[in-house]
């Protein structure tokens, strides 16, 4: 019988992350949005100590190309998780719902080909505004939401292992 560990830490307190790498993709559609998000992330990660040269940053075109993306960056197992970083606003035609959907699944995918943590990060909202909100230079924004969700992950499956 499998007992879990218990998990002493709030969502946002990590432990020193200073030894793990991490990749991040993000999406350049929607570039105003994504670069507010990749900043969100990049401050998470400093504030929980990882150095620069651990974060590797790549750019895709668009949120349709971050799962295969993903896949290939966890496939290398360089990194403890994978931030995927992007959004798709809701336009005036079925777009949103193909993008969107094939994104979080080709995500989730990634993942369970890998066994590496892929992080969705990834805004799918109906407004430009609500994509704004996401943004934010604060901790409600998606990014950094993410990079921390990425530390917890590499230190979960750290214990793991």
């Amino acid at each position: 019988m499998f007992t879990p560990r218990k998990q002493k830490r709030s969502r946002t307190t990590h432990t020193n992350a200073a030894k793990h790498s991490f990749a991040i993709i993000v999406s350049r559609y929607n570039e105003h949005i994504s670069e507010a998000l990749l900043q969100g992330a990049l401050e998470c990660f400093r504030e929980h100590n990882v150095q620069e040269k651990n974060i590797t940053v790549v750019r895709v075109p668009g949120a349709f190309e971050i799962p295969l993306t993903a896949q290939r960056l966890a496939a290398t197992k360089k990194y403890a998780a994978v931030v995927c970083l992007g959004a798709v606003i809701r336009g005036e035609t079925a777009h949103f719902e193909h993008v969107a959907g094939e994104c979080a699944r080709g995500i989730r995918e990634a993942a369970m080909r890998t066994n590496i943590p892929v992080i969705f990060g990834v805004l799918t909202t109906n407004t430009l505004a609500q994509a704004k909100a996401r943004a934010k230079k604060d901790r409600s924004n998606k990014g950094w939401e993410s990079a921390s969700a990425a530390i917890d992950m590499a230190e979960l499956f750290e214990t793991l292992s």
